[in-house]
C-alpha cells in the first residue's frame, strides 16, 4: 500500500482493529441468515507526510450508495452546530444574498437549509440518493453525483464559500478532491472543512471512529501539506468540540491577500509537533491503549449479566458498530437491543453483532439496568433525552477514553456544567 497523498510507501501500522463489514451496512431479518462480507481494518501512519489512512478495501461508491441511511437532520446538537455556523460565516465574512455558497457532501441539507432561509442562493452535493432527495424536499438545488476535479469543470461555476463536513476523510483520492476544490472556488473565496481531529483520537483513544468509509485520518500538519499541493493556503484554523474534538479549516487561494493568516495557524502546528504527530514513533503504543478498552468492556458485560442486569445500547451509529465488531460483541446475550432515533435504522440489525435495533419506547418497556451509549460524542444530548432511566435506577455507561457508569442525575449536572462553561467562552 502506497500513501494516497504523496504515494510513500507505507511500512509503520498505527493499528489493527482485525476486520469488520462496512459499519454503516444495516441488515434486514431476512439477511441475517445470508453470508456477511467482512474486510480488513488495520490503519498505515505514511512517514513522509503522517497521513493516517486505511486502504479501499470497500470502494466508496459502494459505501455511499442510494440504501446509505446517515441522515445528519437526526441529530439536534448538530442541527444547532450548523445553525451557529452559518450565524458565524454571515457576520465574519459576510456572507449574503449576492453570494454563492456550495456544500459537498451536502447530505439531507441539514446545513444548506439555513444559509436558505436568509436568501443565499446555495447549492449541495451529495452522492447518496436518498438523503439528497430530502434536502430537495427543503427546496435545496442538489447535484447528485461524487465531488471530483472533473465535475467541478463540469459545474462550470464559482462559490464564494465552499464547505465541506465530515467530508474529507471519506474520500479515497484525496489530492483530486482537492484540486476539485480549487477550481471551484472564486478569486476571493473560503473553503471552510471540519474533521475529526487525529490528535483527539490518538489523546482519547477514540478508535471507534476508525471504519471502511474513513480513508483518511487527518492532522493539522498533513492537510495543511495537502492544500498547499494544490495551491491553496490555511489562513485560519478552529478546535471545535463536535464528533469529540473536530478541526475547522478556512483555506483561500495562495497569493490571495483579502484574508490574512491568523496566529492560530501556526500555534496549531506548534501543538501538533509537540504532541508528537511529526514524530513516527509517537504512532507505536495505540494498540495497547486501545486493547485496554475492549478488555475492561468486555470485563463490565461479563460481570453484569452474572449479576443478572439487563443491558441495552442507545445509538446505532458507525463508531458503535466498529466498537462492537472489535470488542466481539455478537446476539443479545450481552446486549439485547439498540435504539435509535432513525426510523431507517428502526427494525435492522447492527452490521456483524447483529442486534437489533428499536424505537426508544423499548427502553421504557423494558427497562434495562444499564444503557450504553455508543455515540458517547452526543452523551450530553442522549442522557437528557433518557433521564427517566432513573426512575427504575438504570444507568449510563460511555467506554471511550475509558469505561465510565454514570447515573442520570450525575449526567444532568455534568449537562447544566457544561452548558455554564459554554454560556462563559462565548
Amino acid at each position: 500500500m502506497h500513501c494516497r497523498h504523496c504515494n510513500t510507501e507505507l511500512k509503520h501500522e498505527f493499528v489493527d482493529l482485525v476486520s469488520s463489514p462496512p459499519a454503516n451496512s444495516f441488515l434486514s431479518h431476512e439477511e441475517l441468515n445470508e453470508p456477511e462480507v467482512y474486510y480488513p481494518l488495520k490503519l498505515y501512519v505514511c512517514h513522509e507526510c503522517f497521513l493516517v489512512q486505511i486502504d479501499e478495501y470497500k470502494k466508496a461508491t459502494e459505501i455511499f450508495n442510494n440504501d446509505y441511511i446517515y441522515y445528519s437532520s437526526f441529530s439536534k446538537s448538530w442541527l444547532e452546530h450548523a445553525k451557529r455556523y452559518t450565524e458565524m460565516m454571515q457576520e465574519r465574512f459576510g456572507i449574503n444574498e449576492d453570494s454563492m455558497v456550495v456544500e459537498i457532501a451536502s447530505n439531507d441539507g441539514y446545513l444548506l437549509q439555513y444559509f436558505k432561509e436568509k436568501n443565499v442562493s446555495v447549492l449541495g452535493i451529495e452522492p447518496t440518493r436518498n438523503t439528497a432527495a430530502e434536502a430537495v424536499k427543503k427546496g435545496i438545488s442538489t447535484i447528485t453525483d461524487y465531488f471530483s476535479k472533473k465535475l467541478a469543470v463540469r459545474l462550470g461555476l464559482k462559490a464564494n464559500l465552499l464547505i465541506g463536513n465530515n467530508v474529507l476523510a471519506h474520500v479515497p483520492d484525496i489530492n483530486d478532491f482537492v484540486s476539485g476544490m480549487k477550481m471551484l472556488l472564486a478569486d476571493d473565496g473560503i473553503i471552510t472543512m471540519e474533521f475529526p481531529h487525529l490528535l483527539k483520537l490518538i489523546e482519547e483513544c477514540q478508535f471507534d471512529t476508525i471504519y471502511h468509509e474513513h480513508f483518511s485520518y487527518l492532522s493539522f500538519v498533513s492537510v495543511k501539506r495537502i492544500f498547499e499541493a494544490q495551491g491553496l493556503e490555511m489562513f485560519d484554523v478552529q478546535e471545535i468540540s463536535t464528533h469529540g474534538g473536530s478541526l475547522r479549516i478556512f483555506a483561500k487561494h495562495a497569493g490571495n491577500q483579502k484574508h490574512q493568516v491568523t496566529p492560530n495557524v501556526e500555534k496549531l502546528l506548534q501543538k501538533e509537533e509537540a504532541a508528537g504527530l511529526k514524530n513516527i514513533g509517537s504512532y507505536a503504543d495505540f494498540q495497547s491503549k486501545v486493547s485496554k478498552i475492549k478488555y475492561d468492556f468486555l470485563l463490565f458485560l461479563l460481570e453484569k449479566k452474572k449479576e443478572g442486569k439487563r443491558i441495552a445500547a442507545y445509538g446505532a451509529a458507525a463508531k458503535g458498530n466498529t466498537f462492537l465488531n472489535y470488542c466481539g460483541v455478537v446476539g443479545t446475550e450481552l446486549i439485547e437491543f439498540a435504539v435509535d432515533a432513525s426510523p431507517y435504522k428502526q427494525n435492522k440489525y447492527l452490521p456483524g453483532s447483529h442486534i437489533p435495533v428499536v424505537n426508544e419506547y423499548k427502553i421504557k418497556e423494558q427497562k434495562p439496568d444499564y444503557v450504553v451509549i455508543l455515540p458517547w460524542n452526543l452523551r450530553d444530548e442522549i442522557s437528557k433525552q433518557l433521564s427517566y432511566i432513573g426512575d427504575w435506577g438504570g444507568q449510563f455507561v460511555t467506554c471511550i477514553p475509558d469505561l465510565k457508569v454514570i447515573s442520570p442525575k450525575k449526567a444532568v449536572q455534568d449537562n447544566v456544567s457544561a452548558q455554564k462553561l459554554e454560556e462563559v467562552e462565548k
